[in-house]
């Protein structure tokens, strides 16, 4: 799969300003006001997560078996090394905006599902894989923070004692994810689906970066009406099949 790591492949679409001009000057400080907000909520994912993997290990109530633990660490450590990027990034100015040295490594898709599902306590948690998907190699940084930026999101939007789950598997020439919860497809989440740059607060910001790190593979983010109830956002990645 083809794209930038992190932030790298967030501010893609950034136009690149040349000097002079009330305009040019206008479109840059635009630029920059996305880049920060940005930034500011690519800082909120890792810092809620790590918020929450802390306090579900400090839960006298909360049993966690040995997997969970597991799961909670690494993506505690991953979410760390995350916030560090970001810090270089922010710190580097214009690195944001360049193209990685190396290409992103590639894991099996069933390791960043457990560390995604860790987020959602476990008697409200589903989860599922079909074989096939949880063997497949997905590009590491970028489908935890799609992941992670959804289920984040479900949480955050979802009824407070709703089910969450996680679904994937291979269709045919894509790669399903799928993250549902117990809430509804309302007028804001279309609008968040639809629009070609994001609002201007950061309501809805979430869903834009995950838009773009998805299109940055060839993908595409797409949601569903549940029945009786429930809202599922489904990411879909071509999968490259080579003969032989």
């Amino acid at each position: 799969m083809r794209g930038r790591h992190g932030l790298q492949g967030l501010l893609r679409g950034f136009r690149r300003i040349g000097p002079g001009g009330t305009d040019g000057e206008r479109a840059t400080r635009t630029d920059h006001e996305l880049m920060l907000r940005v930034l500011c909520h690519e800082f909120r994912t890792p810092v809620s997560t790590l918020t929450s993997l802390t306090r579900a290990l400090a839960d006298d109530h909360r049993e966690l078996s040995g997997e969970d633990r597991r799961a909670i660490t690494q993506l505690a450590r991953d979410q760390a090394v995350h916030l560090q990027a970001l810090l270089r990034d922010a710190t580097a100015g214009t690195g944001a905006l360049a193209r990685a040295a190396e290409p992103e490594p590639a894991v099996p898709l069933a390791g960043i599902l457990r560390e995604a599902a860790a987020l959602v306590p476990a008697h409200r948690r589903r989860a599922r894989a079909t074989r096939g998907a949880a063997r497949f190699p997905v590009p590491a940084g970028r489908t935890r923070q799609v992941l992670v930026n959804l289920v984040e999101n479900a949480l955050r939007h979802g009824p407070a004692d709703g089910q969450v789950g996680l679904y994937a598997a291979l269709r045919g020439s894509h790669l399903s994810l799928l993250v549902t919860d117990e809430g509804r497809v309302d007028p804001a989440l279309l609008d968040a689906l639809r629009r070609p740059e994001p609002s201007a607060g950061m309501s809805g910001l979430g869903l834009w970066i995950v838009r773009q790190i998805v299109a940055a593979d060839g993908g595409a983010l797409h949601v569903h009406r549940l029945h009786p109830r429930g809202v599922a956002l489904e990411v879909r990645r071509p999968v490259l099949r080579h003969a032989g």
